[in-house]
C-alpha cells in the first residue's frame, strides 16, 4: 500500500463499512484482459451519498480518483494505481418508468438492453453483447453497428469535483464519436436516464440476434480482449488498414493482433501490459508508415510502470 495514513483509511473505511473497502486489491482481477496492478484503495459504494463523501476526502486530501467500469475498454499497468479506485459493481439498478430506462453506473449495459427487449423499447439494440457498463458507455459515448448512446441518452446524474449531485442534460456533455466531455469536467456518472421508443418484441428481438450473430462471426470471443483498440479514422476502417499491413498474427510477447478480426488485440498467452503497449505503438507506426494515417487509441491506458 503506497499511501500511509492510517486516519485517512479509517475515514473512508466509515464512509462505506468495512465490507466495501480493500487496500492493494488486484486490478487484474478487474479487467477483461487480465492486466493490472494494485489499487491503493479499492472501493465499491452501495449509495451516492457515500461516493459524494468520498470525492470530499479526496479534494480536501489532494488524492486522485479513478473510475474503472467492467474494465472492457482498460489496460491498467503493471505498477498499479495510485489513491481511490471508484468500482460501481453494487449499483445495478435499473427501472423503466413509460419509454424510459434509468439505470444506475454499474448496470451492465447487455442487460439495459435485455431489459428494454422485456419492455418491448426500441434504441438500444446496439448495446445487447456490448461488455461494459452504463457509466463506461456514457463516458465514451460507446456504440456499435451503428448505433450509440448519444442516440439514446437523455440525462445524466453525476457527482461533480466538488463531491455535489448534479443532474445534466446528455446534450451538456457534448458527445461524439467515442468522446464525452466528461475526461475534462472529471464528473463523475452515476445514473443515466435512456429515453426509447415502443417497439414490437420480435423486431427487437430479431435485430439483437442479428448482431450476435455478427458479433460472434466477426469478434475473436475466444480469448481476453479490450475490444476494439483504435478508433475509426475518417475514410478508413482501423481493422481493414491493421490487416492491409499484414499484421494479424503479429505478438509481442503474449499479446497478438487477433488472426478473426485485425482491430483487436488478444492475450494470448499470459501478456502484460507492456506488450500490449509495445504492440499497439508498433500497429500505429507501421499504419503511419504504409497509408500515412494516424490510428488514434479507443482504449484507455492508466496506471504505473
Amino acid at each position: 500500500m503506497r499511501l500511509k495514513n492510517q486516519d485517512l483509511y479509517q475515514t473512508l473505511e466509515n464512509i462505506v463499512g468495512i465490507e466495501n473497502i480493500y487496500f492493494d486489491e488486484l486490478l487484474k482481477n478487474h479487467t477483461y484482459i487480465k492486466l493490472g496492478g494494485k489499487a491503493d484503495v479499492f472501493i465499491t459504494p452501495t449509495n451516492y451519498q457515500q461516493i459524494c463523501e468520498i470525492v470530499k476526502v479526496a479534494r480536501n486530501n489532494d488524492i486522485p480518483i479513478t473510475i474503472i467500469g467492467n474494465g472492457s475498454k482498460l489496460i491498467i499497468r503493471e505498477g498499479g494505481i495510485r489513491g481511490i479506485i471508484f468500482s460501481f459493481k453494487k449499483l445495478k439498478n435499473i427501472d423503466v418508468i413509460d419509454t424510459n430506462i434509468i439505470a444506475q453506473s454499474g448496470a451492465d449495459l447487455i442487460t439495459v438492453a435485455d431489459i428494454a427487449l422485456e419492455h418491448e423499447l426500441t434504441g438500444v439494440e446496439f448495446a445487447c453483447g456490448i461488455p461494459g457498463t452504463i457509466g463506461g458507455a456514457v463516458f465514451m459515448n460507446a456504440g456499435a453497428y451503428g448505433g450509440e448512446m448519444k442516440d439514446v441518452l437523455s440525462s445524466v446524474l453525476v457527482v461533480d469535483v466538488n463531491g455535489n449531485l448534479v443532474k445534466k442534460d446528455a446534450k451538456e456533455l457534448k458527445l461524439d464519436y467515442r468522446y464525452s466531455n466528461i475526461s475534462e469536467t472529471k464528473d463523475i456518472v452515476i445514473e443515466a436516464t435512456l429515453t426509447l421508443k415502443k417497439g414490437n418484441y420480435e423486431d427487437i428481438k430479431a435485430k439483437m440476434d442479428e448482431l450476435t450473430i455478427k458479433r460472434n462471426e466477426r469478434q475473436p470471443l475466444e480469448y481476453p480482449s479490450c475490444g476494439s483498440v483504435f478508433k475509426r479514422p475518417n475514410g478508413y476502417y482501423s481493422g481493414k488498414l491493421i490487416q492491409d499491413c499484414g499484421l494479424q498474427g503479429y505478438r509481442i510477447g503474449g499479446a497478438e493482433v487477433s488472426k478473426k478480426h485485425a482491430g483487436f488485440i488478444v492475450n494470448v498467452n499470459n501478456a502484460t501490459a507492456n506488450d500490449y503497449i509495445a504492440l499497439i505503438e508498433h500497429i500505429q507506426r507501421t499504419v503511419k508508415a504504409k497509408f500515412n494515417v494516424d490510428l488514434e487509441q479507443e482504449v484507455k491506458i492508466i496506471g504505473e510502470d
